[in-house]
């Protein structure tokens, strides 16, 4: 198996593309160790200087500290993958771990939408991930996931791209923000 490896517009993440699924169940991000009885995650955060992986349908997006160059720990997340695949697995997570939404109202529903359709796969090609949280007084809240989390240049995203885009659609949207 040949691992490869992709830019982000973060320096300080780096997207792996092992060739094979990842998640079954959508983007799922895990910043601490303790929180997760995944195998590929807890070694991945084990790894001196990582702070955080996210998983896509096909890729792992590894957030470092920025005192971490990544030529000293890029091979070994490499190896870890590899070494994950090579036992027989066919994905790193395969249950449920999506958070459901629920009682929505109908300005919300149309935000997710549009963020899902549009912007999420724009972001998806980045390595992160964008998540509705809330919309009050004209404020949409999203949370930046992967490789966004951090990234210097996702204010301008989420201004230029994320907001415009929204406000397009949605006159009752004034701004957005992240959490």
């Amino acid at each position: 198996m040949f691992v490869q490896t992709e830019a982000t517009p973060n320096p300080n993440a780096l997207k792996f593309l092992p060739g094979k699924n990842v998640s079954n169940s959508g983007p799922y991000e895990i910043t601490n160790k303790e929180n997760t009885h995944n195998e590929l995650a807890r070694n991945i955060l084990s790894v001196n200087g990582v702070e955080g992986i996210f998983l896509g349908q096909d890729f792992i997006s590894v957030n470092k500290n920025e005192n971490i160059n990544w030529e000293e720990i890029k091979h070994i997340v490499i190896s870890l993958i590899n070494d994950f695949y090579a036992d027989g697995k066919e994905f790193v997570i395969g249950e449920n771990t999506k958070e459901e939404v629920s009682d929505l109202s109908e300005i919300e529903e149309k935000i997710v939408k549009i963020l899902e359709q549009k912007i999420r796969p724009a972001v998806a090609r980045d390595g992160g991930d964008i998540k509705f949280k809330e919309f009050k007084d004209g404020i949409v809240k999203v949370q930046l996931q992967g490789s966004c989390s951090g990234c210097p240049s996702s204010t301008m995203t989420l201004k230029q791209g994320v907001q415009n885009l929204l406000c397009h659609y949605l006159p009752e949207v004034k701004e957005v923000i992240a959490i």
